[in-house]
């Protein structure tokens, strides 16, 4: 009997049955997000960083402000300033440069503030 066991033992283990692996949809759809997250995280990295890439290029480059401060007196107004500084330029002008250069949200001043003004209103104008 003993013999006979291991002759069935040996037939059944000898021909392996062949396992083919199948991807559902699901899994297609998590292998190709896996696939392609380090492709967004390179993107996303990009576009979070241009604005400031983009910044440092101009900062270095050749396009450089060039500019003189002015303290602000008490009671000092923007559109004063760009009178008594620049006289001959547009004061909207001058008045949207100064802003876009010190970043400032409105054109309310403190007395006593360091404002940075744009060379081109200082020198000859």
């Amino acid at each position: 009997m003993s013999t006979i066991a291991i002759a069935d033992i040996q037939r059944t283990a000898a021909p392996a049955a062949r396992v083919r692996l199948r991807l559902t949809r699901r899994g297609r759809i998590v292998f190709t997000t896996l696939a392609a997250l380090p492709l967004l995280i390179v993107v996303a990295f990009f576009v979070l960083n241009g604005g400031q890439a983009s910044a440092g290029d101009a900062a270095a480059g050749g396009a450089r402000t060039h500019f003189d401060t002015v303290t602000i007196q008490p009671g000092e107004t923007l559109w004063q300033l760009a009178e008594d500084t620049a006289p001959n330029a547009d004061p909207r002008d001058f008045v949207q440069d100064v802003i876009s250069l010190n970043a400032l949200d409105g054109s309310g001043l403190q007395a006593g503030e360091q404002i940075a003004i744009p060379t081109k209103y200082t020198s000859g104008q």
